[in-house]
């Protein structure tokens, strides 16, 4: 019978932002969320769910579970508050005690170093990772926090998502707060980042040799909207530039061409300095990493003329008429996670670890009895079905699962109505409330899938 190793490892994500609060506490500095406005549909940041102090609850809700693995990020202005120059101790020391806490409690911690909250005063003062200077700030950072924690921390990663600085979410990520969002600037922005991953994954390398980095993506898996060979094209384009261009970096072979192409094009290449691209080559991830929630379709029609590859989809998205959509027109599609497994490990014979997956919904709790949550139950059944089938039936090497704030958190976009945990956290967008955590429906079945290691779901 086909069994998942007893190693594997399962449990979930997050971002500081997202969770931690305490915005202005233990010494933390500004970063760019702290000074967005609340909207109707969105939240300031500066509570979350306040797993600064309540994260020893949550971290026994995992451990009840069965999870054994934790990906978090830690928040760069926490324990260096400008971005650059001085250390902070006590931010330091947080991170110190919640890593030591996780491994009391069997759970090995993933950290993640850059999950979009750019330090304030290095977004003002150089407009985040279109400089240089910003590159080289986060690269000091980097090595301070592996310096920290490389000694009992084995997975680590640089960047959150890191194919978004090559899409248009860049400019609303990277620290950018002023300009024209020109092609140029999110080439320098993808640039940047990608070379302080390879600084940082050669510095891990060379510093705690048992520790490991991936490469994350936010896979775009793309279909054409139909078999006309200019949407296939298309896609494929999109496919090159957003996923395999990134993956080639991670696999230790440099840019695609294809990509380097439009960089000789278009005047780009004295962003590349010839000892970044010689550096790119030498340097290897140890294994892919991706977050997955839907797939998308591709209309080439619907592209205008002369459209850089890298914004295709902000014109040419269409709805998959093949697939139903969360509440958000998110396409659930089960079978593209196995598509996506499976294509990692037949092209890169790396390792795969899908360390975001989940389903977002509006839920509301009556104060009383838990949420019924199956459309939860059924999405995480069938995502986990098709990873054992990429496993058992193609052959895929799969490090573990990692859903996506299984204790409900914050949106990216701040927005507490969109819930993806197993737990409901008992807080609106504008009323706190008491923030209780409060196991739904989808609780006792994760927990039956995980003590089973994925044999009972």
């Amino acid at each position: 019978m086909n069994r998942l190793p007893a190693n594997f490892l399962w449990g979930n994500s997050v971002s500081s932002m997202q969770t931690e609060g305490a915005w202005n506490e233990g010494g933390k500095g500004m970063s760019v969320y702290d000074i967005r406005e609340p909207r109707e549909f969105a939240s300031d940041w500066k509570v979350a769910t306040d797993s600064y102090h309540r994260y020893p609850e949550d971290f026994d809700l995992m451990k009840d579970l069965g999870m054994n693995c934790y990906r978090f990020q830690i928040a760069w202005s926490r324990v260096c508050p400008t971005g650059d120059g001085d250390f902070n101790d006590e931010g330091i020391a947080f991170y110190d005690r919640f890593i030591n806490d996780l491994i009391a409690r069997g759970i090995e911690p993933m950290i993640c170093l850059y999950h979009f909250d750019m330090p304030l005063a290095l977004a003002e003062t150089y407009n985040g990772f279109t400089d240089r200077r910003v590159m080289e700030a986060f690269i000091r950072y980097g090595q301070k926090m592996i310096d920290c924690f490389g000694d009992r921390v084995k997975w680590w990663l640089t960047f959150n998502e890191q194919n978004l600085y090559h899409m248009p979410d860049a400019f609303l990520i990277s620290g950018y707060m002023r300009g024209d969002r020109t092609l140029r600037e999110l080439y320098q922005i993808q640039h940047h980042v990608m070379m302080a991953h390879v600084h940082l994954t050669r510095y891990l390398h060379d510093s705690q040799p048992a520790a490991l980095m991936g490469g994350m993506l936010a896979h775009q898996l793309v279909y054409p909207a139909t078999c006309k060979p200019q949407d296939v094209f298309c896609a494929q384009q999109y496919d090159e530039f957003t996923n395999q261009n990134l993956l080639r970096v991670y696999a230790g072979e440099g840019y695609s061409p294809e990509v380097l192409a439009v960089v000789e094009r278009e005047g780009f290449t004295d962003i590349y300095q010839p000892a970044d691209l010689a550096l790119l080559t030498t340097t290897k991830c140890d294994y892919l990493a991706f977050s997955y929630y839907a797939s998308r379709t591709l209309d080439s029609d619907a592209i205008p003329a002369g459209t850089a590859v890298n914004n295709y989809l902000t014109y040419g998205m269409k709805d998959n008429p093949f697939l139903k959509a969360t509440e958000w027109n998110w396409q659930i599609d089960p079978l593209g996670f196995r598509t996506i497994i499976t294509r990692y490990y037949n092209d890169w014979r790396l390792p795969v670890f899908p360390i975001e997956n989940g389903i977002g919904v509006i839920e509301a709790w009556d104060g009383v009895n838990p949420i019924e949550d199956d459309y939860r139950i059924d999405y995480h059944r069938d995502h986990i079905n098709a990873m054992k089938a990429a496993i058992f039936e193609d052959g895929a090497e799969v490090i573990g699962y990692l859903g996506w704030g299984l204790i409900d958190i914050l949106s990216s976009q701040g927005d507490m109505r969109k819930r993806y945990g197993v737990v409901y956290v008992n807080r609106d967008n504008h009323d706190l409330k008491d923030l209780k955590r409060v196991p739904k429906k989808s609780y006792a079945w994760l927990k039956q899938a995980i003590h089973s290691n994925g044999e009972e779901m």
